[in-house]
């Protein structure tokens, strides 16, 4: 009797799915993702991880990360430091599938100190979030 209930505890337990050992990365990761390979690490092609289609079209059009700065994000800096602002997620995550994040950003412009921040909208796909727009600025910010 010990020797079928150890039997059938391993088969309940021991068998998972590899699938779900994968990290899913939250709507903060991949904001702050998209936005370090931008700005830190000036790799678009690291950005496009993050991005649907669409905006993947628009980063290869650009091509340069300086280039994406300055005109998908509107804003160059240098020596950038992030942090999340603001999300507009329920408290258990499970039924959102649509996301506002703002990102907050301190770093040198036009070798000025600068903070500045942006909004990007993300899409809970499968189980995954991407990026699905840029949002336009509504004002200036300088601290």
């Amino acid at each position: 009797m010990r020797t079928l209930f150890l039997l059938s505890f391993l088969f309940l337990f021991g068998c998972g799915d590899p699938g779900k050992d994968q990290h899913t990365l939250t709507p903060e990761e991949v904001s702050l993702g998209f936005f370090h390979a931008i700005y830190v690490d000036r790799d678009v092609e690291k950005a496009k991880q993050y991005v649907n289609d669409p905006l993947k079209e628009v980063l290869t059009h650009y091509y340069i990360a300086a280039a994406v700065q300055r005109n998908m994000l509107s804003l160059s800096m240098t020596n950038v430091e992030m942090e999340i602002d603001d999300i507009d997620i329920d408290f258990f995550r499970k039924f959102t599938k649509d996301v506002i994040v703002v990102i907050k950003m301190k770093g040198l412009k036009g070798g000025q100190p600068w903070i500045d921040d942006r909004t990007i909208r993300l899409h809970k796909i499968g189980n995954q979030w991407i990026i699905v727009e840029i949002m336009p600025e509504k004002r200036k910010v300088n601290g």
